[in-house]
């Protein structure tokens, strides 16, 4: 599941047909920004695309059965901002701008707000995600006002309720309340032998908040089950982006089998330990899209775990600049009724959705800032960072440049 390295120069030659001067190479990465293939130091713009009347025709039936947003990490204004659509694929825009790479967003729980991740400054790759300070933690409303940083020096944030999160910080997993104070830590594989120091991805707390599912990367490569009472690991198998189903007896994750690479599992958890094998993969097959898009990638389930979004792509696997598209699926039936939302050659990836109507959002993070935050925030501004007690989040005490 590894990501391939980008390099520009190399990549333009090609496309300009293998020029070897220095003004054949420029004139074709002048073409290829101007064609919308890439930009310099950042993900591919792309171009837009039409879907066919049969395609529009499902996007229109499908979303609207939906009735939702989905929001995403698209690369189509340069490096990654967040894009926000309805489920039908209408009403496609940006509610970030800016030099910074900001990927992996998420809904609160009543849909108030948006948990992401942003660079701290300029282009950084997502196989960097766990490296010290690179990324700090921001959340959004819906409607990109209220923009606010949370947690500095961290990646990979989200919900554990409207008002608590769970993050990483390199090789340790953390929560914490939005309103600040101090953080805790759940996990640290550095001091787990059975996890051998590797880099923790996208923790998903359990709904009873007794076990994390983690991705492994680094020294280990596989998913799996951490027991916070227990202080255990339960080996799920290969892959990644593993995640709780939303009524907790299920985890559901990205294997690299399947018709285009990949298929999402799921499996059936009891006690922190899966209670089904998993050596029958077509038997717990969530969705494997037909066809030649089937590299399926950033799955998340809606909070009634009746729709599922995602992200596919027909070739590549780079997450940064592949061409990923959004899709949409109601859970349960064939695989041929998912619908494709995005028709875009930019990168689009890490979606999420809510179904319903959005919660007005909160002045706050909490909605019990101080007047300072409130402040801050109603001028679009950083609030003041929430002391948490430890030597990253006071060793970055820089307002980032507004974006």
């Amino acid at each position: 599941m590894s990501q391939s390295t980008r390099h520009h120069d190399p990549s333009n030659a090609r496309r300009s047909g293998g020029a070897r001067t220095s003004r054949g190479t420029a004139l074709a990465a002048l073409a290829s920004v101007i064609a919308g293939c890439a930009t310099a130091g950042g993900g591919p713009i792309g171009n837009d695309e039409q879907p066919g009347a049969a395609e529009q025709q499902a996007m229109t039936s499908v979303g609207a059965k939906a009735n939702g947003q989905i929001v995403w990490s698209s690369s189509r204004l340069g490096n990654h901002d967040l894009f926000v659509m309805n489920t039908d694929g209408s009403n496609v825009h940006a509610i970030t701008k800016g030099d910074a790479v900001d990927w992996f967003p998420r809904f609160s729980p009543d849909g108030a707000r948006i948990l992401f991740t942003r660079s701290k400054k300029g282009w950084v790759y997502e196989r960097d995600a766990n490296t010290d300070g690179k990324w700090d933690i921001f959340t959004v409303t819906p409607d990109g006002k209220q923009e606010t940083k949370v947690v500095d020096n961290a990646s990979w944030g989200g919900w554990i309720t409207r008002d608590e999160i769970v993050y990483v910080r390199s090789t340790a997993v953390y929560r914490r309340a939005l309103a600040g104070g101090e953080e805790t830590l759940l996990v640290d594989s550095t001091k787990v032998p059975a996890l051998d120091g590797a880099l923790l991805q996208q923790p998903e707390l359990s709904k009873d908040g007794t076990y994390l599912a983690i991705t492994l990367r680094g020294s280990k490569r596989e998913t799996g089950i951490w027991d916070l009472k227990q202080h255990t690991w339960t080996r799920t198998g290969e892959g990644c982006q593993i995640n709780w189903t939303p009524a907790g007896d299920e985890i559901y994750w990205v294997h690299p089998t399947g018709n285009g690479g990949s298929r999402v599992l799921h499996l059936p958890v009891a006690g922190g330990k899966p209670s089904k094998s998993d050596a029958d993969l077509d038997a717990i097959t969530l969705i494997d899209l037909p066809g030649r898009r089937s590299h399926e990638y950033f799955p998340q389930l809606s909070a009634d775990g009746k729709w599922l979004v995602w992200a596919a792509t027909q070739r590549g696997h780079d997450h940064d600049i592949a061409d990923y598209e959004i899709y949409l699926w109601e859970v349960g039936t064939p695989a041929d009724t998912a619908v494709r939302l995005t028709f875009h050659s930019g990168n689009d990836r890490w979606p999420d959705i809510f179904i319903g109507a959005t919660a007005s959002a909160p002045s706050s993070p909490t909605g019990t800032a101080s007047a300072a935050e409130g402040a801050a925030q109603g001028k679009g501004q950083e609030a003041p960072a929430p002391s948490t007690g430890t030597a990253d989040d006071k060793s970055t005490k820089g307002k980032k440049k507004r974006r």
